[in-house]
């Protein structure tokens, strides 16, 4: 029967290295969020309900266009960056690698849709 100390037992389960770096991309990107989306709620809660050519009318001004734009790239970078370690640390083996690149894609394409659409609007 083997004996194994603790240190034995944690051999291979130390630290990955980016648990700081995750976490400040986190909390800034959180701060971002905290003054995004009352903004976006201002600007998009003016123009919510209006016909089609005032709201491209509204959105053609800069600054309505650029809350937009900063709120749907910097929640999805943050939202990526939480689902992934929430994959991380529930799943295992090849369907954490799947659904990593699946949530990384997902959110590339919503923001990418997202800024296409603003700035099909905007120009």
């Amino acid at each position: 029967m083997p004996i194994l100390t603790d240190r034995k037992r944690a051999t291979g389960l130390g630290s990955a290295k980016s648990g700081t770096m995750h976490h400040w991309g986190m909390i800034v990107s959180s701060a971002m969020l905290a003054s995004l989306v009352p903004l976006f709620i201002f600007t998009f809660g003016r123009i919510l309900g209006a016909p089609y050519e005032e709201v491209v009318a509204y959105y053609s001004r800069p600054f309505p266009a650029i809350v937009a734009a900063l709120t749907i790239l910097v929640s999805m970078i943050h939202f990526k960056n939480g689902v992934q370690a929430l994959i991380e640390d529930y799943i295992q083996g090849t369907a954490r690698k799947v659904a990593i690149i699946l949530s990384i894609c997902l959110c590339y394409t919503v923001a990418g849709v997202g800024l296409f659409a603003i700035a099909r609007i905007a120009l």
